[in-house]
């Protein structure tokens, strides 16, 4: 069994396109997904498995999902040893001017194409900090993420690919999910 995190995009967000913790528990569970636990209203489950095919399992929960709450919301599934990655490589990690806080992980659909990520660097120009490992967009917001003009639908728009973004304590809390 493989230990996995999905992470909904676009659910529950400013009272839009609400849906349940339970119900997306218990359509994790419809799927077979065993040891199923959410984590705050955002959309985020951890499960277990023996598929070992990240890409397709987030095609049948996102199926599952248009299915049964009738929208669609997209999926990104990281295994746990993805997730582990993600945390060790933080780049924003171990530099005490930078408050963890302000740290956003953007999980990408795909990968973009370097010239892409060049693209956003060129375009924006604020203070945020960005960085690409993998196929993570690590973000430091030093004035919070709130007013920030550097917004999902400009990254998305830049990279090419859809994303959701959770700040570094959510990562940190379901990481602990993973290890239970």
């Amino acid at each position: 069994m493989t230990a996995y995190v999905s992470l909904f995009r676009g659910i529950n967000v400013g009272g839009n396109k609400s849906v349940r913790m339970d119900a997306l528990k218990e359509l994790h569970e419809s799927l077979g997904l065993q040891g199923v636990a959410t984590y705050i209203q955002s959309g985020n489950v951890v499960f277990t498995s023996d598929d070992a095919d990240p890409a397709q399992l987030a095609r049948q929960i996102e199926q599952a999902f248009a299915t049964k709450f009738g929208f669609q919301a997209n999926v990104m599934v990281r295994t746990a040893d993805q997730f582990s990655d993600i945390i060790d490589n933080n780049p924003f990690q171990n530099q005490p001017m930078k408050e963890s806080k302000w740290v956003v992980v953007m999980f990408l659909a795909t990968r973009p194409e370097r010239t892409a990520l060049e693209d956003l660097q060129k375009t924006y120009g604020g203070p945020e900090e960005i960085c690409m490992i993998g196929q993570e967009l690590y973000i430091y917001y030093p004035n919070g993420i709130g007013r920030s003009k550097l917004t999902l639908t400009l990254i998305e728009k830049k990279l090419k690919t859809m994303g959701t973004g959770r700040n570094w304590n959510t990562i940190l809390q379901l990481q602990k999910m993973i290890q239970r």
